[in-house]
């Protein structure tokens, strides 16, 4: 038996520092207590390159994996066992010999918007200020009102909502799942419809990550898989792996299963909102990486690829 499969007393799972990723490692480390409560399970914390750059835009950043790049390296050089992720940091391409080993079961994927007097977004006032740090979302809320002013907003949940407070905003725009997760469902003002704001690719849903050739931590790890989720992501991630983007690209997919039948609507949409390409395609769940692939090559040749080569020049 290699080392990689020997049976092992303690596990180290990594994650970032912030609160809701440690809600998210708390919980995996709780589900494997209550699966072998023979193993110790312990949280690492790592610092991402995403963390430390809190003063520009991540798009202006560069690069892929963000949020994720040093615990890879971590659990390449075996310093931790799995890495929790939030799976829409997730790079549509993994570092060889590691691999997304679970898919738990997905919170709410949609965007939520906050305001600071419970306005929903149609009965902002003309010009308000809005914060997010997302492209996609940027894109989106001016495709649906031109006359927003979206200003950059970094930082964990709770800076953001503290800025939200202190008035520096009329309204923010968070992933409701996080909200929901930390138990902070009653900022929410209102849930956008996947009309107005189509989800980031995987938001809403966790990526446990470990290394191809570490069955015991695969093993363990399995009765957490949700296959209905993997289903879902597997077929949102091949449409970010065919247009080759990232998680900071206004790029959107959402992948919904009703009994075998898996739907996924993508979309590519230009940074100020006006040039817009979506597309939606059902098919059977069994086929849903090749539904990915389909749903990005149509918007590929509706008009996606100069919204996107012009995005990429600029970043």
């Amino acid at each position: 038996m290699s080392i990689a499969n020997q049976v092992r007393s303690t596990l180290i799972i990594g994650t970032r520092g912030s609160q809701l990723a440690i809600w998210q490692a708390e919980w995996v480390q709780a589900q494997l207590n209550r699966l072998a409560p023979e193993v110790t399970v312990v949280l690492k914390r790592i610092q991402t390159s995403g963390d430390k750059i809190q003063d520009v835009p991540l798009a202006k950043v560069g690069g892929k994996g963000l949020f994720v790049k040093e615990i890879e390296e971590a659990l390449l050089r075996k310093d931790i066992d799995l890495a929790v992720h939030s799976m829409k940091d997730m790079p549509a391409m993994l570092p060889n010999g590691l691999t997304i080993i679970c898919v738990p079961e997905r919170e709410d994927p949609r965007d939520a918007l906050l305001t600071s007097d419970g306005k929903k977004l149609d009965a902002l006032r003309l010009g308000a200020r809005v914060g997010t740090s997302s492209l996609r979302r940027q894109s989106q809320l001016l495709h649906v009102r031109p006359d927003l002013q979206i200003e950059m907003l970094r930082g964990n949940v709770d800076t953001r909502l503290r800025k939200l407070q202190e008035n520096h905003f009329d309204a923010i725009v968070l992933a409701a799942s996080g909200l929901k997760r930390l138990g902070w469902d009653a900022h929410i003002t209102e849930c956008l419809s996947v009309d107005v704001s189509l989800p980031a690719i995987g938001q809403g849903a966790l990526g446990i990550e470990g290394r191809e050739d570490d069955d015991f931590v695969r093993n363990l790890v399995a009765k957490l898989e949700h296959h209905q989720t993997r289903m879902t992501v597997t077929a949102e991630r091949a449409l970010l792996k065919r247009l080759e983007g990232g998680c900071q690209v206004p790029i959107a997919g959402h992948a919904v299963l009703e009994g075998e039948s898996l739907m996924l609507d993508g979309l590519v949409v230009s940074l100020d909102g006006k040039r817009y390409v979506r597309y939606s395609l059902s098919g059977s769940k069994f086929e849903a990486e090749s539904i990915g692939i389909k749903v990005a090559e149509e918007l590929l040749a509706r008009g996606a690829q100069p919204i996107l080569q012009e995005i990429y020049g600029a970043a």
